[in-house]
């Protein structure tokens, strides 16, 4: 076999081949194939790729596996408006409970010198006519729910925002399926709002050095509810959620922009949820590599974790996991803690916003 049929044995393509044929008995035909066979080897090279990145999603667990193919679609995707959600920079660091607090009527999170409280309320019943006391909002469900409302507050430009049309769909874009019945996902979802409509919030921001202020930031003013028709078995949704005014005039102002795509893939962890917020939230406006010691982190995400070991070992595989959707974060971890280092705009989770404000609302400054 001479040298260009050896060359011709390696083209496999159909497309190749049929340009082969067509410059078949040409003068220049030895260089032509010579090209068609590089471009053979590159798709060869590129199929190799694929293949061994399909296999390795074929040995990933189904999280692993949803990660994964966010991060392709946002390393191929750049962020558009579409994508891109809302949440008040207040609630990206102050992080609600992680997990149902039962009967506890009242939550308090501190996060560096500032705390958050939050403490449960009632709603009236549009059925029976009496209050009934609701309980802490809590886990996932009510960050996506915080997540919604203020992206639609946002985009709507109005504190008060219907709750029954939209947040069906939202609930689809974000993988959960619209279920009914006692356990069904609209129950839980319902659930949240009302928690969150229903509780009052406090901020206490302190200097350190003997100063110290408490603010009353309540997120909304008024839940509407009903009663469902045709005999129904009570409150299906609540009509609208009127955010309180003072709240709802920072939110505009200091709106925290979430790739919605990036929060789908975490929709079923509340620490993940918050760690996604928190870190959007500081590497937007880092002038300088920040650090944090693993006491500081574990006063914010460690909740759940009554030893700061068994917190490093969970929030290692939190940071872990949102590394897999965004390789480039600039987040390292030792033994000391976290270093954040100041990020270019392409290894951010959103595109920076010109010009930037210092801080969050007046008076909701919070350091880390």
């Amino acid at each position: 076999m001479t040298g260009i049929e050896q060359k011709l044995a390696l083209i496999r393509d159909a497309d190749l081949l049929a340009e082969v044929e067509a410059a078949r008995g040409g003068f220049l035909f030895a260089q032509i194939v010579e090209h068609i066979l590089h471009r053979q080897r590159e798709r060869d090279a590129a199929r190799a790729v694929e293949d061994a990145r399909e296999q390795a999603r074929a040995r990933m667990g189904r999280d692993q596996r949803r990660r994964d193919a966010v991060r392709l679609v946002i390393e191929n995707e750049p962020t558009a408006p579409e994508n891109l959600q809302h949440i008040h920079s207040v609630l990206a660091l102050c992080g609600l409970p992680y997990r149902d607090p039962g009967a506890e009527r009242e939550f308090t999170r501190t996060y560096g010198r500032n705390s958050l409280s939050l403490v449960a309320g009632r709603l009236k019943d549009p059925v029976t006519g009496a209050w009934e006391p609701q309980g802490l909002p809590y886990g996932p469900k009510a960050r996506l729910v915080l997540l919604h409302l203020c992206t639609e507050a946002v985009r709507q430009r109005s504190p008060t925002v219907a709750v029954a049309d939209s947040l069906s769909g939202f609930m689809r874009e974000m993988g959960f399926a619209v279920t009914g019945g006692e356990r069904g996902t609209i129950r839980q979802f319902k659930e949240q709002v009302h928690r969150l409509a229903a509780c009052s919030m406090q901020i206490g921001l302190w200097d350190g050095q003997g100063q110290a202020s408490t603010l009353n930031v309540p997120p909304f003013r008024s839940l509407d509810l009903w009663r469902a028709q045709g005999g129904g078995e009570g409150p299906t949704w609540s009509r609208t959620v009127q955010f309180h005014q003072e709240f709802y005039d920072t939110l505009v102002r200091h709106a925290l922009p979430v790739d919605v795509r990036a929060a789908r893939a975490f929709s079923g962890s509340a620490r993940k949820l918050d760690l996604l917020f928190w870190l959007g939230y500081r590497l937007r406006a880092l002038p300088r590599p920040l650090r944090l010691t693993w006491a500081n982190l574990h006063g914010q995400f460690g909740a759940e974790n009554a030893s700061i070991r068994s917190f490093r070992q969970a929030f290692k595989a939190d940071l872990a996991h949102l590394c897999e959707v965004f390789p480039k974060l600039p987040a390292s971890l030792d033994d000391t803690g976290l270093l954040l280092q100041p990020a270019d705009p392409g290894a951010l989770l959103v595109p920076p916003r010109q010009g930037m404000p210092k801080g969050t609302a007046k008076g909701m400054k919070a350091r880390g």
